[in-house]
């Protein structure tokens, strides 16, 4: 049902509003990928210049070339976000709509001479600039003093066994697809996973060791003075 009231227009000037404001971040060099840049984003621009594609066939592109690895494709809920998103800030439009007796209406959809620039303008700054992260991982660490030393030896061993796995597969991985041919430009982001993985494994493995032997000692007294010290040479807020 079409409301061609107060409501229907308040909507289509929300969308439209919705549009400039996606536009105007992404022509604004101060602003740019502003809500627009992300790993997704950047991939889905970069499988639409290889090949135009409906979603479907751009999620299992992502899957076949293994970037999902390191883009997160799970739900392909975020995919549909990312290309709407696109699609509103003309990076990406339609090309065509295909229709099958055996499957449902599928939108194609093709990069834009802007997808274009801003994909490589994304790309570059993501080289460039390291950003700061929240991974999971080093909260847990920064939270050790709520457990015991034996006990956080015991969850970093528990650690150890699928960063080894994970560095045994990644190294297999790439033996195959150096054998294959295929150039090492290809392989880089796994190289670089093999070497984040391998030092933390590394690094793991230690620091559990370093626990056992009793190298790392506190107490919660002399934690709590510390804690109290720096509470008072702290300027007021």
């Amino acid at each position: 049902m079409v409301d061609s009231g107060l409501g229907g227009r308040l909507i289509v000037t929300i969308e439209l509003d919705d549009r400039k404001l996606v536009k105007k971040m992404l022509n604004s060099q101060s602003m740019v990928g502003v809500g627009l840049r992300s790993p997704l984003a950047l991939t889905v621009l970069g499988v639409l210049e290889y090949r135009p594609a409906h979603p479907y066939r751009i999620q299992q592109v992502i899957r076949e070339w293994g970037k999902d690895r390191v883009i997160n494709v799970g739900q392909r809920a975020s995919l549909y976000r990312v290309i709407e998103r696109l699609l509103a800030a003309d990076l990406i439009q339609v090309r065509e709509t295909q229709r099958d007796r055996l499957y449902p209406e599928r939108t194609v959809y093709e990069v834009t001479d802007a997808g274009r620039q801003a994909s490589r303008q994304w790309l570059l700054e993501m080289l460039r600039t390291p950003r700061q992260e929240f991974p999971e991982f080093p909260a847990a660490l920064s939270n050790l003093l709520l457990l015991p030393p034996a006990e956080i030896a015991d969850a970093l061993d528990e650690r150890v066994r699928p960063l080894a796995a994970a560095l045994a597969e990644l190294e297999a991985g790439l033996a195959a697809e150096a054998a294959s041919g295929l150039p090492r430009i290809a392989e880089l982001e796994d190289e670089y996973r093999r070497v984040v993985i391998k030092a933390e494994l590394d690094w793991v493995t230690a620091v559990a060791t370093d626990l056992r032997r009793g190298r790392m000692k506190w107490s919660p007294e002399a934690l709590s003075a510390l804690a109290d010290a720096r509470a008072v040479d702290a300027p007021a807020g």
